[in-house]
């Protein structure tokens, strides 16, 4: 029985720092730029946009331009994202000898 029990209490442990890992993850902030800075957009942790910046020098092109840059920074921002979302689950995780592939349904 004593296995089992030991088992409850990891997962008990795991459950307690995911939790903490979900709140460091909500505290980040990334930002992604795009068109050489000339567009800066940031996220936080929820992927929620807390802020976007263009460039002065960007608003005298075209719209297309200006829209498809925007949406380049977007996706830069959430691919820095992703990755420091995973890089935080794996350092919980691997404490506890989850494989590093492992896909987090987060």
């Amino acid at each position: 029985m004593t296995d089992f029990s030991k088992i409850l209490e990891k997962a008990k442990e795991l459950e307690k720092k995911m939790k903490e890992s979900q709140e460091a993850i909500k505290k980040i902030e990334v930002v992604g730029n795009s068109g050489g800075d000339l567009v800066k957009v940031t996220l936080n942790g929820e992927g929620e946009m807390i802020a976007l910046e263009i460039s002065d020098n960007l608003l005298k092109e075209d719209k297309n331009i200006i829209e498809d840059l925007i949406k380049a920074a977007h996706n830069n921002a959430k691919s820095s994202l992703k990755s420091k979302t995973n890089d935080e689950i794996s350092k919980t995780a691997g404490n506890f000898g989850v494989p590093g592939g492992f896909k987090w349904p987060l």
